[in-house]
């Protein structure tokens, strides 16, 4: 067991001219070597020691991602004291004020983008001492200190004291406390997860038996730094091999940002990129749109690229095998013709992407298996720091999770935690160094799910023939029929969102009722774009109509009869849906930070359109409150 600090200072001692973090202020990226990191992690580390900061403390981190998140943690966890990261989405009256009350933070790193925040609610906030500010001190508080303030202090004491940081420095624990990681929840009482530093170096150790990672990879961090699988996968399994990451440039806003996102991965050139399935889902709907407008002819020529790389491809470890090697030169010829030039986009050196978050729809899967940047599909969760399984280059099987990391006990288990046997559905139960400590000042939680030093996730899932994890979605968020059998969502809705270009977003749902009904958020543009095409007017009333008329097919080519026909048992597909006025968007807290859909608020919410879709009225999707719902797309952007 070592601690992070340990794990830096390695990497520090073997790849130290490497280039750790690239960052983009001006018109560039600049890349900053490890030796550079550690010694502006140590001049804060002795700056944060000068303000009395406490071994044990927490300390509140909210910002963008950028070179000085990964060095403010570092600097953190080297005084002995444990880093809280924060969200950047979260709403100051209620989520962040929780958080930062909740783990008793003394001090808060904050980003000028996010100050503002810390401000509105700093005065019900009576532990947090001191607010050191990334960018320019906005206020002149005696206990605040800007950034490079504080590298300025901790130079000068380590010139004058070294010792006092180096003492602190070593005194720090495998078994210490580095994060107290929030679930993004769906309620108002979000639990702390306590992981230490054993948690996140053992994890970095597993995650590396799954995947290679050269000292010359770079990867863009497009995910929130926050985020538990970013935070792991990126930052520390990264510096674990002397390889970059990026950050994505900063905008005056976080719209401004993502727009960054495609003109960054062109200048950076990335090798892999961590991704969740909302994003990837967008950067597909992208390629097929450039696709698009380039006639329909290109388009179908594309298409039957895709269906011949899909058959070629099968699963992806039996890729090329028997009768379909005679593929192989006309799926090479359609690489040069097409796929190579949309890897392109993508800085041309893109090898796969490491996917998490969230179920992945095997379409989506084939997709860009068949363009050439695999998605290495994963799972984990933030209890695990997170990583327990996923698939590589060298171990893909499409539809699965994965193989399992090394140095890890899973076993599948009934509902009286019984484990079963092989290829039976269970709760998936894990052991290891990666789990968590417990949650923070919440021992009834903590015995809940933690019980003889096996976690017990929440998850369900099991083990197939080939060893590789399925994992099927969380218990919580089953459908339950009204004779009680259940069966996950997750699965559905991805198909959904995937294969259909009229609908963004879904959501089903049944609580012990005859059938399932589904909340769909329409792809405006797109259904726009097919009406033009018939030379209806968006909009009209025939307009209106017309476009729920067509989200009405896209849901019906999952029955019998439809081009996805078969996919899934009938009785769990949406027979009622209901068309939704806006997204699931951060902003109404409809999804969290790893952009899942946050389904006890979305519920809550929705609950009257949800009795409505079990009435008869409901089952024409023309009725009054679907054409209601739908003009208010177009009542938006006028």
């Amino acid at each position: 067991m070592k601690t992070i600090i340990e794990l830096f200072e390695e990497s520090v001692s073997q790849f130290g001219k490497n280039i750790y973090l690239y960052e983009k202020t001006t018109t560039a990226y600049q890349g900053s070597t490890y030796d550079e990191v550690k010694e502006t992690v140590y001049k804060l580390a002795a700056g944060l020691l000068s303000t009395g900061i406490q071994a044990g403390d927490r300390v509140a981190l909210l910002s963008e991602g950028r070179n000085a998140w990964i060095i403010s943690e570092l600097a953190i966890l080297y005084t002995g004291a444990c880093c809280v990261p924060l969200s950047i989405r979260l709403d100051a009256a209620s989520d962040l004020k929780f958080r930062l009350l909740h783990s008793g933070a003394r001090m808060i790193v904050v980003s000028a983008q996010q100050a503002s925040k810390i401000e509105e609610i700093r005065d019900s906030l009576p532990e947090l001492e001191t607010v050191i500010y990334l960018d320019e001190k906005p206020v002149n508080r005696e206990k605040d200190f800007s950034y490079n303030g504080l590298i300025s202090l901790g130079a000068d004491l380590l010139r004058i004291d070294p010792l006092s940081f180096m003492q602190r420095k070593e005194a720090v624990k495998p078994d210490d406390l580095a994060n107290i990681s929030y679930t993004s929840g769906t309620t108002a009482d979000p639990k702390g997860i306590m992981l230490t530093h054993s948690n996140y170096t053992a994890n970095v150790k597993q995650a590396l038996t799954l995947m290679h990672i050269p000292p010359t990879y770079r990867t863009l961090a497009i995910l929130p730094w926050d985020h538990s699988f970013a935070h792991t996968a990126c930052l520390y399994c990264f510096m674990a091999k002397g390889a970059a990451v990026g950050s994505v440039q900063a905008g005056r806003s976080g719209m401004e940002a993502i727009k960054n996102v495609p003109i960054n991965i062109r200048e950076l050139q990335p090798n892999l990129i961590m991704s969740v399935p909302a994003l990837t889902r967008n950067f597909r709907k992208n390629i097929e749109s450039g696709i698009e407008k380039k006639g329909r002819l290109l388009k179908a020529v594309f298409d039957q690229a895709l269906a011949v790389a899909y058959v070629y491809n099968g699963l992806g470890f039996d890729r090329g095998q028997g009768w379909r090697i005679v593929l192989k030169p006309i799926v090479q010829l359609f690489d040069f013709v097409f796929f190579k030039k949309i890897r392109k986009a993508f800085g041309g050196n893109l090898d796969f992407f490491i996917g998490g978050g969230a179920l992945l729809d095997i379409e989506l899967q084939r997709f860009f298996f068949a363009i050439g940047i695999p998605v290495c599909q994963g799972y984990g969760l933030s209890e695990a720091s997170p990583i327990i399984s996923s698939n590589s280059l060298k171990n893909i099987k499409m539809g699965t999770s994965g193989k399992l990391v090394e140095y890890l006990d899973l076993k599948i288990c009934n509902t009286e935690g019984q484990e079963l046997s092989r290829g039976e559905t269970g709760e998936i139960v894990i052991r290891g160094g990666n789990v968590m400590k417990g949650y923070w000042k919440n021992p009834k939680a903590s015995e809940d799910v933690l019980k003889d030093g096996w976690l017990f996730t929440g998850d369900l899932g099991y083990l197939d023939k080939d060893n590789y994890l399925m994992v099927l979605g969380r218990f919580k968020s089953l459908l339950i029929a009204n004779d009680g059998e259940k069966y996950s969502p997750e699965g559905i809705e991805e198909a959904i969102m995937d294969q259909s270009p009229m609908i963004s977003q879904c959501m089903l749902y049944n609580n012990q009722h005859a059938y399932t009904v589904g909340l769909i958020v329409p792809d405006i543009t797109a259904i726009n774009r097919e009406l033009e095409h018939a030379r209806i007017k968006p909009g009209s009333p025939e307009g209106i109509e017309a476009g729920l008329t067509i989200i009405q097919h896209e849901i019906d080519a999952f029955y019998k009869g439809g081009r996805y026909a078969g996919q899934f048992p009938e009785r769990w597909l949406p027979s009622v849906i209901c068309v939704l006025p806006e997204a699931f968007s951060d902003k109404n807290q409809f999804v969290n930070a790893a952009m899942k859909m946050v389904r006890g608020k979305i519920t809550a919410h929705y609950q009257q359109e949800l009795d409505f879709l079990y009435t008869p009225a409901a089952k024409n999707i023309l009725n009054d409150l679907n054409r209601r719902h739908f003009s208010k797309w177009y009542e938006s952007k006028s």
